[in-house]
């Protein structure tokens, strides 16, 4: 059974500044510390990137897999589905950009499920600190940018 959880942060910085973060994956090495390599497959028309290969670090180990991305509600939303993975079946997500007042509280929604059976209390610690680290480097990210 996958594990789904749900974290945010308020950053202060605007919706679109931190949208544009997120879509700029040539520069995630810039804030990403897990990323070990990413390699965009594939483009859609807008010639943004549609599928892309990550290699991160992950349970003290690597992992590879690929994810596909939907621009359909951008710039609001971003959110993702995998479709290929060596540790994991599942690796679904989005972000969501609520500007308030000049900051942005960024959503991160996350499903995961491992290949490998694990308990459930593993698995929803690995989710937390996957979202955790994202949202702490990414507010890093765009309040150094702001």
């Amino acid at each position: 059974m996958a594990q789904r959880a749900t974290e945010s942060i308020v950053v202060k910085a605007g919706a679109a500044a931190i949208y544009d973060i997120v879509t700029d994956f040539e520069h995630y090495h810039d804030w990403v510390s897990d990323l070990k390599q990413i390699d965009i497959l594939t483009r859609d028309s807008e010639q943004r990137p549609l599928e892309i290969q990550f290699r991160a670090a992950a349970f003290g180990r690597s992992t590879t897999y690929t994810l596909r991305y939907d621009y359909s509600l951008a710039p609001a939303q971003l959110s993702w589905r995998q479709i290929e993975g060596d540790l994991t079946e599942t690796l679904n997500g989005r972000y969501r950009f609520d500007e308030v007042e000049g900051s942005t509280n960024v959503t991160y929604d996350l499903e995961v499920e491992l290949l490998v059976p694990i308990p459930t209390f593993i698995k929803s610690r690995a989710a937390y600190r996957i979202q955790t680290q994202a949202l702490r480097e990414l507010k890093a990210q765009a309040e150094q940018l702001r």
